[in-house]
């Protein structure tokens, strides 16, 4: 039997970046950063639960400047996650499947995640997070 080289898939070196390509692989991304930070809301839960020294200690953390880094990223992950599932739930529907309508959605999930961001953001900063 004759040793043949096996046939290669395409891959990331073929294929030239389109928004469509970095919409999917952000949000499978974006969704292993919300669960990261679902644990890290459930850390600060407990804290809140083992009373007001692990609170502050929490609090300390997540208003200091790496916690606000990671904050407003989460923040940016659950904005796009939002965006686009409610792209793919429209889809989901067979509305906007043509080449165009495809890319102008992946572009409004990515801006309107943008927006949304820096109104939480904006909120955040003109009122000290105080709900």
């Amino acid at each position: 039997m004759a040793n043949r080289p096996r046939p290669l898939s395409p891959h990331l070196q073929v294929y030239r970046w389109q928004i469509q390509m970095a919409t999917s692989i952000l949000h499978r991304a974006s969704g292993i950063v919300l669960s990261v930070g679902a644990l890290i809301i459930a850390g600060g839960l407990l804290a809140l639960m083992m009373g007001p020294e692990s609170w502050n200690c929490f609090t300390t953390h997540a208003g200091a400047w790496y916690g606000k880094v990671i904050l407003f990223g989460w923040t940016w992950c659950f904005a796009y996650h939002l965006c686009n599932g409610i792209r793919h739930i429209v889809q989901d529907f067979a509305i906007g499947y043509s080449k165009p309508a495809f890319i102008r959605s992946s572009w409004l999930s990515v801006i309107g995640s943008l927006v949304i961001t820096a109104l939480v953001w904006a909120y955040v900063c003109c009122f000290g997070g105080a709900a």
